[in-house]
């Protein structure tokens, strides 16, 4: 199964930004593959991740989103003692979740990349 996942800090504070940035990229492959799954494509913005997975049907969406989203707040809120005085917590309980069957892998792959843009 191949989703698209697009989340975002709570109040859409513009947080995710040079070293905070760099390191959840980080974060979000390493976890992503401890998960056996693969990351197609991924895009951090000031404000908002898009992440594309490859992952086997035995894994919900629910529980990569909320592996990845609990392992990257826990680490970047030690790490990263300014985030954790802006927000009471990093990331909203909301999410958005989609699979790829009416378009392709290269359509979704090419929309993430063209978000670093914005």
């Amino acid at each position: 199964m191949n989703y698209h996942f697009v989340w975002c800090p709570k109040y859409r504070k513009p947080v995710l930004v040079g070293a905070v940035r760099d390191r959840l990229e980080g974060l979000i492959r390493e976890k992503v593959e401890r998960l056996g799954c693969k990351v197609i494509a991924l895009t951090v913005g000031a404000d908002h991740v898009h992440l594309f997975v490859q992952a086997s049907p035995k894994l919900s969406p629910n529980t990569i989103i909320g592996q990845v989203k609990g392992y990257t707040s826990r680490v970047l809120r030690r790490e990263f003692p300014e985030i954790r005085r802006r927000l009471p917590t990093l990331w909203t309980r909301s999410y958005f979740v989609s699979t790829h069957g009416h378009v392709s892998d290269e359509t979704i792959q090419r929309y993430i990349e063209e978000q670093k843009g914005v």
